[in-house]
């Protein structure tokens, strides 16, 4: 048994490619894309480490082309759900003993492998299952997922230096075990990272996982749990259980041994989930750790003093950049009326710039929307709109799903500040904006405070620094990641930990040590070197 106190590798956000034309990473992700559209893969359930192929196959297709299918998978079903379950359990011991520096290095090696021979392969995969651009993939399942990684491995060996002080003859000293029984985790299809990162995290502190990904994320999911198997995962540690979140709920969410669950998706169903946990509270050998970012209604807030050009800028990025379709996308802004026909004139002038297409050609800033639930839910918005007396639709407002899930990039102007599309989430590429009059200054920003039941993020724009310190004490409240003159997207690991409170979540702050320090039990260990013999206390003496 080693002896040595290892320093763990320093980590670094991982700097990323622009994919700009002429460059050799261009040219590779390319030939990458095109190899795997000419191909056509199975992805069975992997339990205990063993390929399982079930009865009923589903597809993963392109949601930019959608009768091109990419790869047939096996659906897993009670059996398997339950055998999963098995599995972790059976290699709970033996991975929770593995010394820590070991543990350590396989998500090391992992985010290697992804870092060098394995990016193009998860960027490839990202972009056609998930109809990410090269920029947009980039930064999420290259830059991102490798960030999760590296930090969750340093923020785990930051939480094992926390110890108790001690004093003379005591030596106080605290192990942090792993939860008591298994993890399950259920992740989205946005973020191919946060796919990794749901069961990861658990994992890397010692717990055993139950991982069902996102059928709509099920192609860079898949090599992602492959590249952990060749960075050393041993057997059982996760099982990639592919599956119905109706039956994951009747057998995974309700075993007794589940002791935590982590999760990024909708409000409801984190809502409904919850509910079931504590109907089931009494049947648990453990309270269940409820670890959730869900919902958003993010906002854009400008102050009279902002400035135009950035404000343009950052409210098509930030509400537009992939398709609308991230928990952080600006979804409301609130513009005063000073500024109102300027802000609109650019709006309009840089929207008709925006090309949406296939995102296999490089000059498309968007591409489609996941799937037809999801088409027509945000097109539903778009039609309540059309049609109301509120609203008026001045850019885009136009889909079409004849080959792909496309919905153009969609600006809503309405007179009722709690109109639909202003306070229910839409994840999809669609602005709605309110002109307030610059008088009303304190009346708007209640409405943006109370108009939504989320606060994940928000922006404001402003130069008046008196403004920025009002406006940032006024909405302390509304977003768990708020911004100034930035749009509300793009939290980075280790400089803008990413989580929101209120209906967004439990704001435990991903790839950091707030969600770490939730996958584990700590045990407090008191050892007295000088025990006493002693019964009775000095002050029982007589006088």
């Amino acid at each position: 048994m080693s002896n040595g106190i290892f320093k763990i590798p320093t980590p670094k956000n991982e700097p990323g490619y622009t994919y700009a034309p002429g460059t050799k990473e261009r040219e590779a992700l390319k030939a990458e894309l095109k190899r795997q559209s000419e191909i056509v893969i199975d992805i069975p359930v992997i339990i205990n480490g063993e390929d399982v192929k079930t009865d009923t196959i589903k597809q993963v297709v392109m949601p930019h082309d959608h009768q091109h299918v990419l790869a047939n998978y096996s659906q897993a079903g009670e059996k398997e759900l339950r055998d999963a379950i098995e599995a972790a359990m059976a290699a709970k011991e033996a991975w929770a003993n593995m010394p820590w520096e070991h543990r350590a290095s396989i998500f090391l090696k992992a985010a290697d492998l992804i870092s060098g021979p394995y990016r193009d392969l998860i960027n490839a995969s990202t972009m056609l299952g998930q109809s990410k651009t090269a920029y947009q993939s980039e930064i999420d399942a290259a830059q991102e997922l490798v960030d999760f990684l590296r930090y969750d491995v340093d923020c785990a060996n930051q939480i094992y230096q926390i110890q108790p002080s001690s004093m003379k003859n005591i030596w106080n000293r605290t192990d942090y075990r792993p939860l008591d029984g298994f993890v399950l985790a259920i992740s989205p299809f946005n973020f191919t990272s946060i796919g990794a990162n749901l069961p990861s995290a658990p994992a890397i502190m010692g717990n055993v996982v139950v991982w069902k990904p996102a059928t709509t994320a099920l192609l860079s999911n898949y090599y992602f749990m492959r590249i952990l198997e060749e960075a050393g995962l041993p057997k059982g540690v996760i099982n990639f259980v592919p599956s119905r979140g109706s039956q994951v709920s009747e057998v995974v969410l309700t075993d007794p041994r589940m002791s935590g669950f982590h999760f990024t998706g909708s409000t409801s169903t984190f809502q409904t989930i919850w509910k079931t946990v504590g109907e089931n509270i009494a049947n648990y050998q453990s309270y269940p750790r409820l670890v959730g970012e869900t919902g958003g209604k993010d906002f854009v807030f400008v102050h009279e003093s902002a400035q135009v050009d950035k404000v343009v800028a950052n409210l098509v990025r930030g509400a537009f950049e992939y398709q609308g379709q991230k928990c952080s996308a600006a979804s409301r802004a609130y513009i005063p009326a000073s500024l109102w026909e300027e802000v609109k004139a650019g709006l309009l002038k840089e929207t008709a710039k925006l090309k949406v297409g296939d995102i296999q050609d490089f000059t498309n800033f968007m591409g489609a929307v996941i799937d037809k639930p999801a088409f027509d839910s945000i097109t539903g918005y778009i039609d309540y709109a059309a049609a109301s007396e509120e609203a008026e639709i001045i850019a885009g407002g136009t889909y079409d799903d004849s080959v792909g899930y496309f919905v153009q990039p969609t600006i809503i102007v309405t007179t009722n500040p709690n109109f639909k599309t202003m306070v229910e989430e839409i994840f999809g590429p669609v602005l709605t904006i309110y002109v307030y009059e610059n008088d009303q200054l304190e009346e708007t920003l209640e409405l943006v405070d109370t108009a939504s039941i989320y606060a994940l993020t928000g922006a404001i724009f402003a130069q008046d620094r008196e403004a920025i310190i009002h406006l940032e004490r006024r909405l302390s409240g509304a977003a768990g990641n708020f911004y100034i003159n930035d749009k509300p997207t793009g939290a980075m690991i280790d400089q803008q930990p990413f989580g929101g409170s209120r209906g967004s979540g439990t704001n435990d702050k991903a790839g950091s040590v707030f969600n770490m320090v939730r996958w584990t039990s700590p045990r407090v260990i008191k050892e007295n070197f000088a025990p006493t013999a002693e019964i009775a206390y000095p002050f029982m003496d007589a006088e």
